[in-house]
């Protein structure tokens, strides 16, 4: 078996690079619904507001400044070639080293605390990232990121449904949890949707979904075109671009699924703002 050696300053740079980069560059999937959106939508405030998320797009990428101001926590879905080692360095420490320096020389809003319920106090350089890591074939290390504001994070939700929901269940906890968050997670929003494995694996599905491009479907055509319907049902509650109103309420609905015990249907959602900021880097 051939081993390939990765150097951990070689990594740091790679993670910085993206997430200075995804912090001021939309996806082209997220531009081009967001166009799309502009020529379909009839509202006419709803227009203006598109109008403007279009040309802070344009400012944020012409003038390398962030989309928006809340740069979210970092987040790393990581394909770990078993084939890979890593040189002069640990590489959880060399992912966080990169966020790190991302954070500092984009001058980029840290936003993280060290502890969740009492002291709160800023970590000063928005880490720690979250780093998930599937050991995978092969020499090479993928890495899927993301940075996850949480006006709309924490409009998400999760419920332990039993097989006796069934599709209806299903389909109606994702329309009320997006109902109930309505105008407060920034729409358009995508909305990422985790179905089956465990409680954990559920939420983690969810939020791999809303970093999933949104011009992509579910393999399985049946989640495909259940995706397709919850979009349209989404986009008739009239919420709106900024939740002004029009018919623009979610760009993409992303599902994502694993097998899961005989007594249950563990469903997730995660919801994103029109800042839906990913990309996939490979070393």
């Amino acid at each position: 078996m051939n081993i390939r050696t990765i150097k951990a300053a070689d990594i740091t740079q790679a993670v910085r690079s993206v997430f200075m980069d995804l912090n001021c560059h939309i996806g082209r999937d997220i531009l081009t619904a967001l166009q799309t959106a502009r020529q379909t939508e009839a509202a006419p405030v709803a227009q203006s507001v598109l109008d403007q998320l279009l040309e802070n797009h344009r400012i944020a990428e012409a003038e390398e400044i962030p989309i928006c101001q809340d740069t979210g926590m970092a987040i790393l879905f990581v394909e770990y070639g078993e084939r890979v080692v890593i040189e002069d360095g640990h590489f959880e420490e060399a992912v966080q080293e990169g966020v790190r320096q991302a954070y500092r020389d984009g001058y980029l809003r840290k936003s993280v605390v060290d502890d969740p319920v009492f002291d709160r106090v800023n970590t000063k350089d928005n880490t720690p990232a979250l780093i998930y890591t599937d050991i995978v074939p092969g020499d090479k290390i993928r890495i899927l990121a993301g940075c996850k504001g949480f006006g709309s994070e924490n409009m998400s939700a999760i419920k332990m449904l039993t097989p006796s929901a069934g599709l209806e269940g299903v389909k109606q906890f994702i329309l009320d949890t997006v109902r109930y968050a309505g105008p407060n997670p920034c729409p358009p929003i995508v909305v990422g949707v985790g179905l089956g494995g465990t409680f954990e694996k559920a939420a983690l599905l969810a939020k791999k979904a809303t970093l999933r491009s949104i011009d992509t479907h579910h393999p399985d055509t049946r989640y495909a075109a259940l995706e397709d319907e919850l979009l349209t049902a989404i986009n008739a509650m009239g919420y709106g671009p900024a939740g002004l109103g029009g018919q623009t309420t979610a760009l993409g609905v992303n599902i994502e699924t694993a097998p899961t015990h005989i007594a249950g249907m563990p469903a997730a959602v995660n919801i994103c703002c029109h800042a839906a900021r990913h990309k996939t880097i490979e070393i």
